[in-house]
Protein backbone atom coordinates (compact mmCIF):
# COMPACT_ATOMS: atom_id res chain seq x y z
CA UNK A 1 0.00 0.00 0.00
CA UNK A 2 2.73 2.47 0.99
CA UNK A 3 4.78 1.67 -2.13
CA UNK A 4 1.78 2.25 -4.39
CA UNK A 5 0.90 5.55 -2.72
CA UNK A 6 4.53 6.68 -2.87
CA UNK A 7 4.53 6.07 -6.61
CA UNK A 8 1.24 7.92 -7.19
CA UNK A 9 1.91 10.85 -4.85
CA UNK A 10 4.33 12.93 -7.01
CA UNK A 11 2.11 12.53 -10.07
CA UNK A 12 -0.86 13.80 -8.10
CA UNK A 13 1.16 16.98 -7.46
CA UNK A 14 2.09 17.13 -11.14
CA UNK A 15 -1.52 16.79 -12.30
CA UNK A 16 -2.73 19.32 -9.72
CA UNK A 17 -0.40 22.07 -10.93
CA UNK A 18 -1.02 21.12 -14.54
CA UNK A 19 -4.78 21.69 -14.37
CA UNK A 20 -4.90 24.70 -12.02
CA UNK A 21 -5.64 27.23 -14.82
CA UNK A 22 -8.54 25.03 -15.98
CA UNK A 23 -10.19 25.13 -12.55
CA UNK A 24 -13.35 26.80 -13.93
CA UNK A 25 -13.84 23.92 -16.38
CA UNK A 26 -12.90 20.98 -14.14
CA UNK A 27 -13.60 22.43 -10.71
CA UNK A 28 -13.97 19.11 -8.91
CA UNK A 29 -10.65 17.57 -10.05
CA UNK A 30 -8.28 19.85 -8.05
CA UNK A 31 -10.28 19.10 -4.90
CA UNK A 32 -10.14 15.38 -5.65
CA UNK A 33 -6.37 15.55 -6.11
CA UNK A 34 -5.99 17.49 -2.85
CA UNK A 35 -8.06 14.82 -1.11
CA UNK A 36 -5.79 12.10 -2.53
CA UNK A 37 -2.69 13.95 -1.30
CA UNK A 38 -4.17 14.44 2.17
CA UNK A 39 -5.17 10.76 2.37
CA UNK A 40 -1.80 9.45 1.17
CA UNK A 41 0.35 11.85 3.22
CA UNK A 42 0.30 9.94 6.56
CA UNK A 43 1.23 6.70 4.80
CA UNK A 44 4.29 7.97 2.93
CA UNK A 45 5.71 10.79 5.05
CA UNK A 46 8.78 10.01 7.14
CA UNK A 47 9.99 11.60 10.34
CA UNK A 48 13.04 13.11 8.63
CA UNK A 49 10.81 14.75 6.00
CA UNK A 50 9.58 17.24 8.59
CA UNK A 51 13.12 18.62 8.84
CA UNK A 52 12.41 20.39 5.54
CA UNK A 53 10.00 22.64 7.43
CA UNK A 54 12.69 23.77 9.87
CA UNK A 55 13.29 27.23 8.45
CA UNK A 56 12.45 30.58 10.01
CA UNK A 57 10.41 31.94 7.06
CA UNK A 58 8.21 28.83 6.92
CA UNK A 59 7.77 28.97 10.69
CA UNK A 60 6.69 32.62 10.46
CA UNK A 61 4.17 31.81 7.73
CA UNK A 62 2.73 29.01 9.88
CA UNK A 63 2.48 31.45 12.80
CA UNK A 64 0.67 33.91 10.50
CA UNK A 65 -1.86 31.26 9.56
CA UNK A 66 -2.35 30.26 13.20
CA UNK A 67 -2.79 33.90 14.20
CA UNK A 68 -5.44 34.51 11.53
CA UNK A 69 -7.40 31.51 12.77
CA UNK A 70 -7.14 32.53 16.44
CA UNK A 71 -7.89 36.19 15.71
CA UNK A 72 -11.03 35.32 13.75
CA UNK A 73 -12.15 32.82 16.39
CA UNK A 74 -11.70 35.20 19.32
CA UNK A 75 -13.35 38.07 17.41
CA UNK A 76 -16.34 35.86 16.58
CA UNK A 77 -15.97 36.25 12.83
CA UNK A 78 -14.54 32.85 11.88
CA UNK A 79 -17.58 32.00 9.74
CA UNK A 80 -17.23 35.26 7.79
CA UNK A 81 -13.44 34.97 7.40
CA UNK A 82 -13.40 31.24 6.67
CA UNK A 83 -13.41 31.68 2.89
CA UNK A 84 -10.09 33.58 2.99
CA UNK A 85 -8.53 31.49 5.77
CA UNK A 86 -9.36 28.37 3.76
CA UNK A 87 -7.32 29.68 0.83
CA UNK A 88 -4.36 30.48 3.08
CA UNK A 89 -4.69 26.92 4.41
CA UNK A 90 -4.36 25.65 0.82
CA UNK A 91 -1.02 27.44 0.43
CA UNK A 92 0.24 26.17 3.80
CA UNK A 93 -1.16 22.69 3.16
CA UNK A 94 0.54 22.35 -0.21
CA UNK A 95 3.89 23.25 1.35
CA UNK A 96 3.43 20.60 4.05
CA UNK A 97 2.05 17.99 1.67
CA UNK A 98 5.08 18.50 -0.56
CA UNK A 99 7.71 17.39 1.97
CA UNK A 100 7.58 13.63 1.12
CA UNK A 101 8.40 14.41 -2.54
CA UNK A 102 12.05 13.66 -3.32
CA UNK A 103 12.56 16.26 -6.05
CA UNK A 104 10.82 19.23 -7.61
CA UNK A 105 11.23 18.22 -11.25
CA UNK A 106 7.66 17.03 -11.73
CA UNK A 107 6.06 20.19 -10.34
CA UNK A 108 8.36 22.38 -12.42
CA UNK A 109 7.43 20.39 -15.52
CA UNK A 110 3.76 20.81 -14.64
CA UNK A 111 4.17 24.60 -14.45
CA UNK A 112 5.81 24.71 -17.89
CA UNK A 113 3.21 22.52 -19.59
CA UNK A 114 0.38 24.24 -17.73
CA UNK A 115 1.51 27.62 -19.08
CA UNK A 116 1.78 26.25 -22.62
CA UNK A 117 -1.67 24.66 -22.38
CA UNK A 118 -3.16 27.92 -21.12
CA UNK A 119 -1.49 29.83 -23.97
CA UNK A 120 -2.79 27.40 -26.62
CA UNK A 121 -6.30 27.52 -25.14
CA UNK A 122 -6.30 31.34 -25.03
CA UNK A 123 -4.91 31.73 -28.56
CA UNK A 124 -7.53 29.30 -29.87
CA UNK A 125 -10.29 31.32 -28.18
CA UNK A 126 -8.81 34.52 -29.57
CA UNK A 127 -8.93 33.14 -33.11
CA UNK A 128 -12.58 32.09 -32.69
CA UNK A 129 -13.62 35.46 -31.24
CA UNK A 130 -11.70 37.38 -33.90
CA UNK A 131 -13.35 35.33 -36.62
CA UNK A 132 -16.79 35.89 -35.09
CA UNK A 133 -16.38 39.65 -34.60
CA UNK A 134 -14.46 40.33 -37.81
CA UNK A 135 -11.97 42.59 -36.02
CA UNK A 136 -8.39 42.08 -34.83
CA UNK A 137 -6.77 43.79 -31.85
CA UNK A 138 -4.29 42.87 -29.13
CA UNK A 139 -3.34 44.32 -25.75
CA UNK A 140 -6.37 45.63 -23.84
CA UNK A 141 -8.82 44.73 -26.60
CA UNK A 142 -12.12 42.98 -25.80
CA UNK A 143 -11.00 39.99 -27.88
CA UNK A 144 -7.99 39.40 -25.67
CA UNK A 145 -9.85 39.90 -22.39
CA UNK A 146 -12.60 37.49 -23.38
CA UNK A 147 -10.29 34.84 -24.85
CA UNK A 148 -7.96 34.34 -21.87
CA UNK A 149 -8.33 31.10 -19.94
CA UNK A 150 -7.98 32.88 -16.57
CA UNK A 151 -7.57 36.49 -15.46
CA UNK A 152 -4.73 38.21 -17.24
CA UNK A 153 -2.90 38.88 -13.99
CA UNK A 154 -2.72 35.17 -13.06
CA UNK A 155 -1.98 34.07 -16.61
CA UNK A 156 0.93 36.52 -16.62
CA UNK A 157 2.08 35.13 -13.28
CA UNK A 158 1.99 31.57 -14.64
CA UNK A 159 3.96 32.54 -17.75
CA UNK A 160 6.53 34.34 -15.59
CA UNK A 161 6.90 31.19 -13.47
CA UNK A 162 7.44 29.19 -16.65
CA UNK A 163 10.09 31.62 -17.92
CA UNK A 164 11.93 31.60 -14.61
CA UNK A 165 11.90 27.80 -14.32
CA UNK A 166 13.11 27.42 -17.91
CA UNK A 167 15.88 29.94 -17.34
CA UNK A 168 17.08 28.04 -14.28
CA UNK A 169 17.04 24.75 -16.17
CA UNK A 170 19.33 25.93 -18.97
CA UNK A 171 22.73 24.36 -18.51
CA UNK A 172 25.97 26.27 -19.11
CA UNK A 173 27.33 23.50 -21.33
CA UNK A 174 25.51 22.49 -24.47
CA UNK A 175 22.51 20.26 -23.90
CA UNK A 176 19.71 19.44 -26.37
CA UNK A 177 17.05 20.49 -23.84
CA UNK A 178 18.45 24.02 -23.77
CA UNK A 179 16.78 24.70 -27.12
CA UNK A 180 13.38 23.71 -25.73
CA UNK A 181 13.80 25.91 -22.67
CA UNK A 182 14.84 28.88 -24.82
CA UNK A 183 11.83 28.33 -27.08
CA UNK A 184 9.55 28.16 -24.04
CA UNK A 185 10.98 31.42 -22.69
CA UNK A 186 10.38 33.12 -26.04
CA UNK A 187 6.79 31.83 -26.35
CA UNK A 188 5.81 32.89 -22.82
CA UNK A 189 7.53 36.28 -23.07
CA UNK A 190 5.82 36.97 -26.41
CA UNK A 191 2.47 35.93 -24.96
CA UNK A 192 2.91 38.27 -21.98
CA UNK A 193 3.58 41.16 -24.34
CA UNK A 194 0.65 40.27 -26.63
CA UNK A 195 -1.87 40.19 -23.76
CA UNK A 196 -0.34 43.37 -22.28
CA UNK A 197 0.05 41.97 -18.77
CA UNK A 198 1.69 45.06 -17.27
CA UNK A 199 2.57 43.53 -13.91
CA UNK A 200 4.15 40.53 -15.66
CA UNK A 201 6.24 42.82 -17.88
CA UNK A 202 7.38 44.81 -14.85
CA UNK A 203 8.13 41.54 -13.01
CA UNK A 204 10.32 40.29 -15.85
CA UNK A 205 12.17 43.61 -15.92
CA UNK A 206 12.78 43.47 -12.16
CA UNK A 207 13.91 39.84 -12.38
CA UNK A 208 16.45 40.82 -15.01
CA UNK A 209 17.77 43.49 -12.67
CA UNK A 210 17.96 41.03 -9.77
CA UNK A 211 19.83 38.57 -11.97
CA UNK A 212 22.58 41.17 -12.42
CA UNK A 213 23.58 40.70 -8.78
CA UNK A 214 24.37 37.02 -9.35
CA UNK A 215 27.62 36.95 -11.27
CA UNK A 216 30.86 38.84 -11.72
CA UNK A 217 31.42 42.61 -11.65
CA UNK A 218 28.61 43.15 -9.17
CA UNK A 219 29.51 46.81 -8.54
CA UNK A 220 28.92 47.85 -12.16
CA UNK A 221 25.79 45.74 -12.30
CA UNK A 222 24.52 47.35 -9.11
CA UNK A 223 25.01 50.80 -10.62
CA UNK A 224 23.11 49.73 -13.76
CA UNK A 225 20.35 48.28 -11.62
CA UNK A 226 19.96 51.49 -9.62
CA UNK A 227 19.75 53.58 -12.79
CA UNK A 228 17.24 51.20 -14.36
CA UNK A 229 15.08 51.14 -11.22
CA UNK A 230 15.08 54.93 -11.10
CA UNK A 231 13.95 55.19 -14.73
CA UNK A 232 11.30 52.50 -14.24
CA UNK A 233 9.96 54.17 -11.09
CA UNK A 234 9.64 57.48 -12.89
CA UNK A 235 7.90 55.81 -15.82
CA UNK A 236 5.40 54.04 -13.57
CA UNK A 237 4.72 57.27 -11.70
CA UNK A 238 3.94 59.09 -14.95
CA UNK A 239 1.71 56.27 -16.18
CA UNK A 240 -0.16 56.10 -12.88
CA UNK A 241 -0.81 59.83 -12.77
CA UNK A 242 -1.95 59.84 -16.38
CA UNK A 243 -4.35 56.96 -15.79
CA UNK A 244 -5.79 58.52 -12.63
CA UNK A 245 -6.36 61.78 -14.50
CA UNK A 246 -8.05 59.93 -17.35
CA UNK A 247 -10.26 58.12 -14.86
CA UNK A 248 -11.40 61.32 -13.17
CA UNK A 249 -12.10 62.93 -16.52
CA UNK A 250 -14.19 59.94 -17.58
CA UNK A 251 -16.32 59.91 -14.41
CA UNK A 252 -19.14 61.87 -16.02
CA UNK A 253 -19.01 60.10 -19.35
CA UNK A 254 -20.89 57.02 -20.45
CA UNK A 255 -19.53 53.87 -18.87
CA UNK A 256 -18.01 51.30 -21.29
CA UNK A 257 -19.21 47.71 -21.61
CA UNK A 258 -18.50 45.50 -18.60
CA UNK A 259 -15.93 43.26 -20.30
CA UNK A 260 -13.93 46.35 -21.33
CA UNK A 261 -14.33 47.97 -17.94
CA UNK A 262 -12.81 44.89 -16.31
CA UNK A 263 -9.59 45.57 -18.18
CA UNK A 264 -9.23 49.06 -16.69
CA UNK A 265 -6.83 47.86 -14.03
CA UNK A 266 -5.26 51.20 -13.19
CA UNK A 267 -8.60 52.98 -12.81
CA UNK A 268 -10.00 50.19 -10.66
CA UNK A 269 -7.04 50.18 -8.33
CA UNK A 270 -7.02 53.97 -8.12
CA UNK A 271 -10.53 53.81 -6.66
CA UNK A 272 -10.11 50.82 -4.34
CA UNK A 273 -6.77 52.01 -2.95
CA UNK A 274 -8.23 55.44 -2.20
CA UNK A 275 -11.18 53.79 -0.45
CA UNK A 276 -8.83 51.48 1.46
CA UNK A 277 -6.95 54.55 2.70
CA UNK A 278 -10.25 56.09 3.80
CA UNK A 279 -11.14 52.92 5.71
CA UNK A 280 -7.76 52.94 7.47
CA UNK A 281 -8.19 56.62 8.36
CA UNK A 282 -11.71 56.07 9.73
CA UNK A 283 -10.89 52.89 11.66
CA UNK A 284 -7.59 54.18 13.07
CA UNK A 285 -4.72 51.99 14.22
CA UNK A 286 -5.78 48.37 14.75
CA UNK A 287 -3.90 45.39 16.15
CA UNK A 288 -6.47 42.74 15.21
CA UNK A 289 -8.41 44.19 12.28
CA UNK A 290 -12.09 44.22 11.40
CA UNK A 291 -12.32 40.97 9.42
CA UNK A 292 -12.02 40.10 5.74
CA UNK A 293 -15.75 40.21 5.07
CA UNK A 294 -16.20 43.45 7.02
CA UNK A 295 -13.37 45.01 4.99
CA UNK A 296 -15.35 44.45 1.80
CA UNK A 297 -18.44 45.95 3.45
CA UNK A 298 -16.47 49.08 4.36
CA UNK A 299 -15.10 49.36 0.84
CA UNK A 300 -18.58 49.00 -0.65
CA UNK A 301 -19.79 51.84 1.59
CA UNK A 302 -16.92 53.94 0.28
CA UNK A 303 -17.80 53.11 -3.32
CA UNK A 304 -21.36 54.26 -2.68
CA UNK A 305 -20.22 57.67 -1.47
CA UNK A 306 -17.11 58.27 -3.59
CA UNK A 307 -18.12 57.16 -7.11
CA UNK A 308 -20.42 59.58 -8.90
CA UNK A 309 -20.95 57.64 -12.13
CA UNK A 310 -24.07 55.48 -11.49
CA UNK A 311 -23.09 52.60 -13.75
CA UNK A 312 -19.55 52.46 -12.42
CA UNK A 313 -20.81 52.69 -8.85
CA UNK A 314 -23.18 49.79 -9.45
CA UNK A 315 -20.33 47.75 -10.95
CA UNK A 316 -18.08 48.30 -7.95
CA UNK A 317 -20.87 47.53 -5.49
CA UNK A 318 -22.04 44.36 -7.26
CA UNK A 319 -18.50 43.03 -7.68
CA UNK A 320 -17.54 44.04 -4.10
CA UNK A 321 -13.99 44.75 -5.22
CA UNK A 322 -11.38 44.00 -2.57
CA UNK A 323 -8.34 46.17 -1.78
CA UNK A 324 -6.22 44.68 -4.60
CA UNK A 325 -3.23 44.86 -2.28
CA UNK A 326 -2.40 41.96 0.03
CA UNK A 327 -0.62 44.18 2.55
CA UNK A 328 -3.55 46.58 2.87
CA UNK A 329 -5.93 43.64 3.11
CA UNK A 330 -4.01 41.99 5.94
CA UNK A 331 -3.76 45.27 7.86
CA UNK A 332 -7.42 46.28 7.56
CA UNK A 333 -8.83 42.75 7.95
CA UNK A 334 -6.48 41.19 10.54
CA UNK A 335 -4.63 44.16 11.97
CA UNK A 336 -1.07 45.29 12.41
CA UNK A 337 -0.02 41.91 13.87
CA UNK A 338 -0.96 40.07 10.65
CA UNK A 339 0.76 42.69 8.49
CA UNK A 340 3.90 42.51 10.66
CA UNK A 341 4.00 38.71 10.42
CA UNK A 342 3.54 38.77 6.64
CA UNK A 343 6.27 41.39 6.24
CA UNK A 344 8.54 39.37 8.55
CA UNK A 345 7.96 36.29 6.40
CA UNK A 346 9.00 38.17 3.26
CA UNK A 347 12.00 39.91 4.87
CA UNK A 348 13.43 36.78 6.50
CA UNK A 349 12.77 34.80 3.32
CA UNK A 350 14.86 37.30 1.36
CA UNK A 351 17.61 37.14 3.99
CA UNK A 352 17.65 33.34 4.06
CA UNK A 353 17.72 32.98 0.26
CA UNK A 354 19.70 36.07 -0.75
CA UNK A 355 22.58 33.98 -2.15
CA UNK A 356 20.31 32.03 -4.50
CA UNK A 357 18.71 33.62 -7.52
CA UNK A 358 15.74 31.29 -8.02
CA UNK A 359 14.04 31.64 -4.61
CA UNK A 360 14.96 35.34 -4.47
CA UNK A 361 13.26 35.86 -7.83
CA UNK A 362 10.19 33.96 -6.64
CA UNK A 363 9.99 36.16 -3.54
CA UNK A 364 10.35 39.29 -5.67
CA UNK A 365 7.42 38.11 -7.79
CA UNK A 366 5.37 37.44 -4.66
CA UNK A 367 6.13 40.94 -3.39
CA UNK A 368 5.22 42.63 -6.68
CA UNK A 369 1.97 40.73 -7.15
CA UNK A 370 0.94 41.32 -3.53
CA UNK A 371 1.24 45.05 -4.22
CA UNK A 372 -1.48 44.89 -6.89
CA UNK A 373 -3.59 41.85 -5.97
CA UNK A 374 -5.07 39.97 -3.04
CA UNK A 375 -3.64 36.57 -3.89
CA UNK A 376 -5.48 34.85 -1.05
CA UNK A 377 -8.87 35.99 -2.33
CA UNK A 378 -8.59 33.62 -5.29
CA UNK A 379 -7.99 29.88 -5.08
CA UNK A 380 -5.60 30.02 -8.05
CA UNK A 381 -3.61 32.64 -6.13
CA UNK A 382 -3.40 30.33 -3.11
CA UNK A 383 -2.12 27.49 -5.31
CA UNK A 384 0.68 29.66 -6.71
CA UNK A 385 1.65 31.02 -3.29
CA UNK A 386 1.85 27.36 -2.25
CA UNK A 387 4.24 26.80 -5.15
CA UNK A 388 6.44 29.66 -3.94
CA UNK A 389 6.48 28.12 -0.46
CA UNK A 390 7.53 24.80 -2.02
CA UNK A 391 10.41 26.59 -3.77
CA UNK A 392 11.50 28.09 -0.44
CA UNK A 393 11.42 24.66 1.21
CA UNK A 394 13.36 23.12 -1.66
CA UNK A 395 16.08 25.76 -1.48
CA UNK A 396 16.21 26.12 2.30
CA UNK A 397 19.30 23.89 2.61
CA UNK A 398 20.91 23.45 -0.81
CA UNK A 399 23.44 20.76 -1.41
CA UNK A 400 27.09 21.83 -1.25
CA UNK A 401 27.63 21.02 -4.92
CA UNK A 402 24.66 22.95 -6.27
CA UNK A 403 22.96 26.20 -5.42
CA UNK A 404 19.92 26.11 -7.66
CA UNK A 405 17.21 23.84 -9.01
CA UNK A 406 18.65 22.19 -12.09
CA UNK A 407 16.02 19.58 -12.70
CA UNK A 408 12.76 19.90 -14.46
Amino acid sequence: MRILLSAIYPYAFLLLYLIIPFDNYIRALPNILLAILVFAFPFIVKKEDFKKLKSLPIAIFLVLFAYLCIDSLISGRLAEDYNIIKKILIAVGLAILYIPVADVKKINSAIIFSALAAIIFSVYNFVLITDATGSFALGDSPQVIESLLVDRLYLGLLSTFSILISFQAIQKKYHPNNNYYLANIFVNALFIILIASKIAVVSLFVLLLIRQFYGQRKIWKAIMAIVAITVLTGLLFIIKNEKVIQFKQAENKQSPPAFIENSMTYELRAVVWECAQDVIKNEGFSLTGIGFDATKDKLVSCYESQISNPKKKEKFIVERYNTHNQFLDFYISAGFIALLLFLAFIVFSFISNRKQFFPTAMLAMLLMYCLVENLFHRQIGAYYVGFILIVLITNAKPKPTENKIKNI
